[in-house]
């Protein structure tokens, strides 16, 4: 097991003023667990609780299986990370599960060695590993979905799904709460999993509005007179890009003649950047431009008319949290988590999953009527102050990390 002392210089953040320290013997050790801080959205809120997480309640370290990534230079001085290192040289017979249970069996030794009062793991992979390590050492956790887990697992663990499946509705079984960040992901994994007696929670992705707005502000990105679009996200089936070019392709016909041309900036890598690439060749009137991986990526959706999501399923979408942070209208696909993002009041230009003409006409209802886009981001911004606060929700996550702790101490 090699353990690595971060020595990034980041401020600590201070223990909140209604804590009473006095109450409290010592500050619990919670292991937060990720693949890496490469930058997706488990990894931005892993981050989050790290960085707020109140130090006189709880002492956070952090376990990654990869330690790399940009993320990895926010991560607060005073947190520990710790590492597995898996061989690479596996045998071409080995047995399905073999490295899992290698790494559950050191993530065990790790949680005895660092006397590891709560498990937060966040992702499958983790949740697999966490769940036999944490029932023997008899540390409690509490586990994040963040995704419905009907339409997620299958794509992302597609050997041995059915027993892949068996372990995680164990692990989530045996967990002291599992998380979900959206209805629809509690809905999903109360069926999927079979989460009958087991404290099932809808807790809300939070968004750090003063650190996305000073990112955003760094510095001004050039951009022309066009209707400048902008998405977001990994160049995957399940994310909807195809649908989106083609609804660039077939837009002409019904685009308003007194409006500008299209410019959509995609931001973001995978597998089928280079196909989407090709099918952007065939557009006559319309831009795509291939941005790649940012730093930082609030600056271009700051800059941006509106953020495209055309995915086909969602938990809780990060960017369209942070799109309405920064007062960007919101062109999205009707499903799981993103439904949540309008209550009251219309919030987002709705189109439908898999459908190329239902998004064009989002765009072109979206590009026809501008005096609507300041209502909708009036009523975004209400949205994310009222319910996607890093107070609110990061409170809440502790209180659940704070019940596992001392309920386990009763039982024990």
């Amino acid at each position: 097991m090699i353990e690595i002392t971060t020595p990034f210089p980041n401020v600590i953040p201070m223990a909140s003023p209604t804590s009473s320290i006095e109450n409290q013997p010592h500050p619990r050790r919670v292991l937060l667990m990720t693949s890496s801080m490469r930058g997706g959205g488990s990894e931005q809120q892993t981050l989050l609780l790290l960085q707020h997480l109140d130090r006189s309640r709880f002492k956070p370290l952090l376990y990654v299986t990869d330690p790399s990534g940009p993320l990895l230079d926010q991560v607060p001085a005073d947190v520990q990370i710790l590492r597995h290192e898996t061989s690479k040289n596996v045998s071409k017979g080995y047995l399905p599960g073999r490295i899992l249970r290698k790494q559950s069996k050191h993530l065990k030794n790790l949680l005895v060695k660092h006397q590891i009062d709560v498990i937060y793991d966040r992702t499958f992979h983790m949740t697999l590993m966490a769940g036999p390590a944490g029932k023997s050492s008899k540390v409690p956790r509490v586990s994040t979905i963040v995704s419905p887990p009907d339409r997620a697992l299958p794509l992302l663990e597609r050997r041995f799904l059915w027993l892949k499946h068996r372990r995680l509705k164990t692990a989530y079984q045996n967990a002291s709460c599992v998380i979900t960040v959206s209805q629809e992901c509690a809905i999903a994994a109360k069926k999927y999993y079979q989460l009958g007696h087991q404290t099932v929670l809808t807790i809300s992705n939070p968004v750090d509005r003063q650190r996305i707005i000073e990112a955003a502000s760094e510095s001004k990105v050039q951009r022309d007179k066009r209707i400048t679009l902008i998405c977001v996200g990994r160049m995957t089936r399940e994310k909807g890009h195809h649908d989106l070019i083609e609804a660039l392709s077939s837009i002409d016909e019904d685009w308003p003649e007194n409006l500008p041309s299209i410019h959509l900036w995609c931001i973001g890598d995978g597998p089928l950047r280079g196909e989407l690439e090709d099918r952007c060749g065939a557009l006559e009137n319309h831009q795509v431009s291939f941005l790649g991986h940012q730093k930082n990526p609030w600056k271009y959706i700051n800059a941006a008319d509106a953020l495209v999501l055309p995915s086909h399923f969602e938990g809780m979408p990060n960017v369209v949290l942070e799109a309405m942070t920064l007062r960007t209208p919101v062109i999205a696909t009707r499903i799981g988590g993103t439904n949540e993002l309008e209550r009251d009041s219309p919030t987002i230009w709705w189109a439908n999953p898999h459908s190329s003409e239902s998004l064009a006409n989002a765009m072109i209802e979206f590009a026809s009527h501008p005096k609507e886009a300041m209502q909708r981001v009036e009523s975004s911004e209400r949205l994310i102050r009222s319910h996607h606060s890093v107070e609110q929700s990061i409170g809440q996550i502790e209180d659940q990390l704070w019940k596992a702790c001392n309920s386990h101490s009763r039982s024990g």
